[in-house]
């Protein structure tokens, strides 16, 4: 049986930790971001944290 392939876009768009969490960016980056105030521009800069339900399946996909 061949080895299983990493889904390459899933790699790009998100990191590992150490202790297996799995992080993302904030959607909404792109443009319209100057009507915003300073704290939600702040706060999209900022890396998140995926549900656990989902860490479970992107592990599973990263394999």
């Amino acid at each position: 049986m061949p080895k299983l392939k990493t889904k390459k876009a899933l790699v790009k768009k998100i990191k590992v930790t150490k202790n297996k969490k799995v992080t993302r960016r904030k959607t909404g980056q792109n443009h319209l971001n100057s009507k915003e105030n300073g704290k939600t521009g702040r706060n999209k800069k900022k890396s998140t944290r995926l549900f656990r339900t989902d860490e479970k399946n992107v592990l599973k996909a990263l394999v």
